[in-house]
């Protein structure tokens, strides 16, 4: 394939050539996607009809869940169906696809989780102006700012990814369309735009991350400081989950699109996908809710109440 126009369809990468390993594949990633789709819808719906989740903290973990389903929503169900009828292809335009609505919700689960240590350090450091800081009128923006953020990021990346020339073939060493896999096919010099903003999104990245750094070190410098044991217990309680998600967002995708791509299929970069496109949607919600008794009682009720409304079709709404 000697340039882009004669690319009509991309082949993906298989799991296996061996029949069975590909229908356990479909069952694994079936049971990880339903897995997902349950936690987040419970808490986007947990979170609406709660009146005591009703804070900035909740309704931007509603907005996290959200961008959650639809990212685990881009490649899986592509990876289950090629397992199922035994096909490797994906269309130029699916192809296209999967590249701008994964790196939309990546930079918008990013844009999110820094609005989410804002949130956390002015609660915790700035007790008094939390509720003028961060009243509603702020957060709709706030949550706005970091969809818009990751549709015009995602659209920069798609446009630039697929503006070269592809000279290596169609051949994708992953499961979905993945930028660095994707360039590994372009033409000698045809990808230097694409460098230079992926170049300049570390610098982005790089800032935002201090900016987590310096705004949890200020965290843990207030929460230290706090007399009683049941405080410094809470504050670490809403802390913690919200660090470890940060943590495990920034070191699985960082480490994904900053090392060097191999020439040859690399069971790395497979296991990299997996940890920073699979897993942290279904583990999100648990990491957040393992810790959290607000979000554990609600969740309890919203279970309640589903089942009491299987049995009597109806829902009778506890009194408050």
């Amino acid at each position: 394939m000697s340039n882009q126009t004669t690319i009509t369809k991309f082949l993906l990468l298989g799991f296996s050539d061996v029949r069975e390993l590909q229908i356990l594949h479909f069952v694994v990633f079936l049971l990880i996607y339903l897995a997902a789709m349950m936690e987040n819808l419970l808490i986007i719906t947990a979170v609406p009809i709660n009146h005591h989740l009703h804070t900035p903290m909740y309704f931007f973990l509603m907005n996290l869940s959200i961008i959650d389903l639809g990212s685990i929503s881009v490649t899986i169900p592509k990876s289950m169906a090629n397992s199922l009828m035994n096909t490797r292809s994906i269309s130029y335009s699916g192809c296209v696809a999967q590249v701008f609505l994964l790196m939309f919700f990546l930079s918008a689960n990013f844009a999110l989780l820094i609005i989410m240590a804002y949130d956390r350090y002015v609660a915790i450091c700035q007790p008094l102006h939390y509720q003028t800081v961060m009243n509603r009128r702020a957060c709709v923006q706030m949550a706005a700012s970091a969809w818009i953020s990751g549709i015009l990021y995602s659209a920069l990346h798609t446009g630039n990814t697929f503006a070269i020339t592809f000279c290596g073939g169609n051949v994708v060493d992953q499961f979905f369309c993945e930028i660095p896999q994707l360039l590994k096919l372009a033409c000698p010099d045809s990808y230097l735009s694409e460098v230079a903003v992926v170049a300049c999104s570390l610098c982005v990245a790089f800032s935002c991350f201090v900016f987590i750094v310096v705004s949890y070190v200020q965290i843990l410098i207030t929460v230290l400081r706090i007399p009683l044991e049941q405080g410094r217990r809470k504050a670490f309680s809403t802390c913690l989950p919200h660090l470890i998600v940060i943590c495990m967002f920034l070191s699985t995708t960082g480490f994904a699109y900053l090392k060097p791509t191999s020439s040859s299929q690399s069971g790395l970069d497979l296991t990299l996908a997996v940890l920073y496109s699979v897993l942290p949607p279904m583990l999100n919600p648990v990491i957040y809710s393992m810790r959290n008794k607000e979000i554990k009682g609600a969740l309890r009720k919203l279970t309640g109440w589903r089942l009491f409304a299987k049995k009597n079709r109806t829902v009778f709404l506890p009194s408050p």
